[in-house]
C-alpha cells in the first residue's frame, strides 16, 4: 500500500508514522510536510505550503490517506485560522487525493464532532467530517478520540489537569471516558485506512481506551 500521511509531526501523525514506516504491509508513505521528518527509505517528506497545495503533484496517486491535521485555538489565534487548518486543509487535500484516484481517507476526528453542536471546535469538526461524506470515497473512516494521551510539542490549557485526573480515575469510568492513548488512535487509523472497507465508518472513543 502507498500512504498518503497529513499531519506527519503532531502527536498522533507521528505515532502513525512510527507505525506505517514499520508494517510491511505499507510500501511507501508520502508525507507532505513544513517542517523535515528523519529520512527513511520508505518515507517521501515534500515541503508544501498548505494554503497552495501543489494539485499537480504525481504523488497525490496513493491506496489511502491518513488525515492527523489539527491546531488549537491558542496557537491559531482565531476562528478563522483555526477553521483553516482543521477544515480546510484537511479537506482540500482530500479533495486532491480524490481526484488523483485515491480512494480511501482515515480522519482523526473527536469525540463531540457534531455540525450542529453549539461548539465552535466540534462544530469544525463536526463540518469536515459531512463535507468529506459529500466527496464520494470509496472507504471513509472517522476516528473520534476523546482526551489524547502522550507527550505534545506544546502544551494545551487544561489538557494536563484532566489528563491526571482520567489517569486516577479510568479504572472505574465508562470506556468512552477514558484517556485515549496516542499509539491506539493511530493504529485505528492505520487499520482503516489498510483496511478500506467500503462506505463510512466511526470508530469511538470507547473503541480507543
Amino acid at each position: 500500500m502507498k500512504l498518503i500521511l497529513i499531519g506527519a509531526t503532531g502527536l498522533v501523525g507521528r505515532e502513525v508514522l512510527r507505525l506505517a514506516l514499520s508494517d510491511t504491509r505499507v510500501t511507501a508513505i508520502v508525507a507532505p510536510v513544513r517542517k523535515p521528518l528523519p529520512a527513511h527509505p520508505k518515507l517521501h517528506a515534500p515541503f508544501v505550503d498548505f494554503d497552495r497545495l501543489p494539485a499537480d503533484a504525481l504523488w497525490w496517486q496513493a491506496d489511502a490517506v491518513i488525515c492527523t491535521l489539527g491546531t488549537t485555538m491558542k496557537v491559531a489565534g482565531t476562528r478563522q485560522a483555526f477553521r483553516r487548518v482543521d477544515h480546510d486543509y484537511p479537506l482540500a487535500a482530500a479533495r486532491l487525493a480524490l481526484a488523483a484516484g485515491t480512494r480511501t481517507y482515515a480522519l482523526n476526528s473527536a469525540a463531540g464532532a457534531n455540525a450542529a453542536s453549539r461548539f465552535f471546535y466540534n462544530r469544525v469538526k463536526g463540518d469536515l467530517e459531512r463535507d468529506l461524506e459529500t466527496l464520494g470515497f470509496a472507504s471513509l473512516t472517522h476516528v473520534r478520540p476523546g482526551l489524547i494521551g502522550g507527550e505534545r510539542e506544546e502544551a494545551r490549557a487544561g489538557e494536563g489537569a484532566a489528563l491526571r485526573i482520567l489517569r486516577v480515575l479510568g479504572p472505574v469510568l465508562p470506556r468512552r471516558w477514558r484517556i485515549n492513548p496516542a499509539p491506539r488512535i493511530a493504529s485505528a487509523l492505520l487499520e482503516a485506512a489498510l483496511a478500506s472497507a467500503p462506505g463510512v465508518h466511526v470508530v469511538g472513543p470507547e473503541q480507543l481506551a
